[in-house]
């Protein structure tokens, strides 16, 4: 600001003394000077109104009846010269003669060139600085936080407790390097984050400055390579050289991934500037001696992608991984988010914890935030359980579109499409737990069934996949039965399912008739697409083997959302009717509408992680010695009075599924 406030000052005075200058050289060229015979003979003839005599010389002003002019002249000593202007009635003006100090003349006489060196100076200095300008592309950015300002610490993370374990050995070199070094141990030079996104990596990183009281360095990946070649590798060499400098200190690179991918990969052999960003990043990583104390800290959430000399040891020696949160590390992030907003005293942030399975830390900040703008919008003093509730719908639906017209016809459609997938939710064991059921258009969709597992799972099941893809065909069958016509509602359904029966086939090894063989390499590779990067490692004739069975087991549950939901038409009727009601109901209020009506089911399968309920999402219906565990039911156990689904319905295995090439009869 300063700079621009003195270069603006040094035009202004520039722009004031150039006008002074152009107004006396336009002054001077309209005043005509006379010999002294012209201006008698002008004197004789009546042509001069006024003079000004100032010593020998004459100013003087004359008309000639046409414009106003001015004269000037020099005098010699002429004693008649006044009263020859008097008796022509000329207005005489007799003034003293200034002498003006030697330096005005001086300066009057070479101010027009001191202006001109002025200003060549000026732009001579301007040119120079935009030049550095140009130098300057291959300076870093970032400078060094100061550690009296980075109040962030490990007790602002949370979730991540294996990760902080790992990372307290860092810590504890910067703060007392002796203690490792006295035993000729050398902490790594380097330390890779690898999560998912929005896990803290960033934020771990500044906590371990905080941690550790030294400067810290951040920067970006992509920030490395501009528009000129080589400014990459100098950005690295300067970011080294002011750690150096800074030292103990910490380097943090955010999506290195963007720098430090594979070399020599893609259509064109690779990108030479990115190359030598990442070489030269090499070398200063074997370069600094590790007892200086610089730490290289960098978060990515593709490993898969980065250059393999990038993770050798002696550079990234430790890799760590941040994953994301369970139910205890997720309260630990609600806690440390929910600091600052008030909050209703019945709210439970264990029940929050409960209901976000699969939240990143992130997606719990984000949570907390829309809660606290929810509980504004409606001049609440305090966050309340339902404005939880509603944040967290809102975040995994999308927001409700009420103010969406849609006809009748489609209304309908939309509800018995939503009733299909609710019921098989309800009835099919193996399926997460039914959480709600909507009409209202929700983001891009028109309606949603929302399932929820009633805990963080790392593992899929085939009875589960067979289950889940069972109920996602359970909007297309319910159109079948009721509207005897299919709609493109389920498109995304069948998008999904399709995806899902694959990854069974290819990836997951499920299918008894393909085998426990990986078919076709997903792997991405760098500067290709997902098309061009995916590697098929199987003949044609195995294709089609994939083909048909991908297309048998979609039939299978095809067939057995339709049989299902044929069995339980009454029962379809009564939760579309509720829906077309209601709009939006959750599990439980749709079990509660069944009971009502005298549908009576010995067990329902609806999600109770609701952060409105008093109830212990744990500890609700926990099975007994009397009942088999939730691994050991089978859909037997969704009995309606006097609408059994037929046995060979319900426990007919997917492996036993006939060829959907084969002949009809064969079927079932």
């Amino acid at each position: 600001m300063k700079r621009v406030l003195k270069n603006l000052s040094f035009s202004l005075i520039l722009f004031i003394l150039l006008l002074m200058i152009l107004s006396d050289v336009w002054k001077e060229q309209n005043i005509a000077e006379w010999s002294y015979s012209d201006f008698v003979t002008n004197i004789a003839q009546g042509q001069v109104k006024e003079v000004t005599i100032l010593g020998n010389q004459i100013e003087g002003q004359w008309s000639d009846g046409i414009a106003r002019r001015k004269f000037t002249t020099y005098a010699p000593d002429d004693r008649e010269l006044v009263s020859r202007l008097l008796e022509k009635n000329i207005k005489v003006v007799a003034k003293p003669l200034q002498d003006n100090p030697w330096w005005f003349s001086l300066l009057v006489n070479w101010f027009p060139l001191l202006l001109i060196i002025g200003f060549w100076i000026y732009m001579l200095r301007s040119m120079q600085a935009g030049g550095g300008k140009a130098m300057s592309f291959g300076k870093i950015k970032t400078k060094p936080s100061d550690p009296g300002n980075n109040h962030v610490t490990f007790a602002d993370v949370a979730g991540v407790d294996e990760a902080k374990e790992e990372l307290s050995e860092i810590i504890d070199f910067l703060k007392s390097p002796k203690k490792f070094t006295r035993l000729g141990a050398k902490i790594p030079r380097g330390v890779l984050l690898i999560g998912p996104p929005g896990t803290g990596k960033t934020l771990l990183a500044k906590a371990i400055a905080g941690e550790a009281e030294v400067p810290f360095f951040s920067i970006s990946g992509s920030d490395f390579v501009e528009m000129f070649v080589g400014v990459g590798a100098s950005r690295v060499r300067d970011l080294f050289e002011q750690a150096r400098k800074s030292a103990p200190c910490i380097i943090f690179i955010d999506e290195i991934d963007a720098v430090g991918r594979q070399r020599g990969s893609g259509l064109g052999g690779g990108h030479d500037e990115r190359e030598q960003t990442l070489n030269q990043l090499l070398v200063e990583m074997d370069g600094f001696d590790s007892t200086v104390g610089i730490i290289l800290v960098a978060a990515t959430n593709r490993p898969d992608i980065l250059d393999p000399a990038l993770l050798r040891p002696g550079r990234f020696d430790r890799r760590v991984a941040v994953h994301l949160p369970d139910i205890k590390g997720r309260e630990g992030i609600l806690s440390v988010h929910a600091r600052s907003i008030p909050m209703d005293e019945d709210v439970n942030l264990k029940t929050i914890a409960k209901a976000t399975p699969g939240f990143s830390g992130a997606d719990l900040a984000n949570l907390i935030n829309e809660a606290a703008l929810l509980a504004a919008r409606v001049d609440k003093e305090s966050v309340g359980n339902t404005d939880f509730e509603s944040a967290r719908d809102k975040i995994i639906m999308g927001p409700e579109r009420k103010s969406r017209v849609i006809s009748d016809k489609e209304k309908r459609v939309t509800a018995y499409h939503e009733a299909g997938h609710a019921l098989l939710a309800l009835l099919l064991p193996n399926c997460d737990p039914l959480h709600k059921v909507t009409i209202i258009p929700r983001g891009m969709a028109g309606g949603i069934t929302w399932t929820l597992p009633q805990e963080d799972k790392h593992f899929y099941y085939k009875s589960e996949l067979i289950d889940t893809i069972t109920e996602m065909f359970g909007g297309r069958a319910a159109e079948e039965l009721i509207f005897s016509e299919i709609s493109s509602g389920a498109s995304n359904d069948i998008k999904v399912a399709s995806k899902m029966v694959r990854k069974m086939i290819c990836e997951w090894g499920m299918s008894e008739r393909i085998g426990p063989i990986a078919m076709g390499n997903n792997e991405e590779y760098v500067f290709l697409g997902k098309d061009l990067g995916h590697d098929v490692n199987y003949s044609q004739a195995t294709a089609l083997d994939i083909d048909r069975e991908v297309r048998r087991i979609i039939d299978f549950c095809h067939n057995q959302s339709r049989n299902i939901l044929s069995e339980k038409r009454e029962l379809l009727i009564v939760l579309a009717e509720a829906l077309l009601e209601k709009e939006l109901l959750s599990g439980e209020e749709l079990v509660e509408i069944l009971r009502e009506k005298g549908f009576d089911i010995e067990n329902y399968n609806f999600s109770k992680n609701n952060i409105t309920s008093d109830a212990d999402p744990a500890l609700v219906d926990p099975p007994t010695d009397d009942s088999p565990g939730e691994d050991s039911i089978n859909t037997e156990n969704a009995e309606i009075t006097e609408n059994n689904v037929s046995d060979e319905t319900v426990s007919y295995s997917v492996d036993d599924a006939p060829d959907s090439n084969s002949d009809p009869s064969e079927r079932g």
